[in-house]
């Protein structure tokens, strides 16, 4: 995978943040997928740019966010009713 070209960064004071027991990288791929699965829940963004925002690809990233809880399928009952028809 290439490096970004535009970067966002954004300054946290440590003492708002948990105990950093977990090596800096760690941390960093954490907020960056919770950060991802928060704007994708919300709507804001497709799983395609949520899944290259926290560098999981597009599959990677909607069976960590179900696996995180957060559905990934968002049809209406008429909508499922169709797709599950006979």
């Amino acid at each position: 995978m290439s490096p970004p070209t535009n970067v966002l960064t954004i300054e946290l004071p440590i003492e708002g943040l948990p105990a950093l027991t977990d090596p800096t990288d760690e941390f960093a791929d954490e907020a960056r997928f919770l950060l991802a699965l928060k704007l994708f829940e919300q709507g804001r963004i497709s799983s395609g740019k949520a899944g290259t925002l926290c560098g999981l690809g597009r599959v990677g990233f909607l069976v960590a966010a179900s696996r995180a809880g957060v559905p990934v399928v968002d049809l209406s009952e008429s909508e499922l009713a169709e797709e599950f028809a006979p």
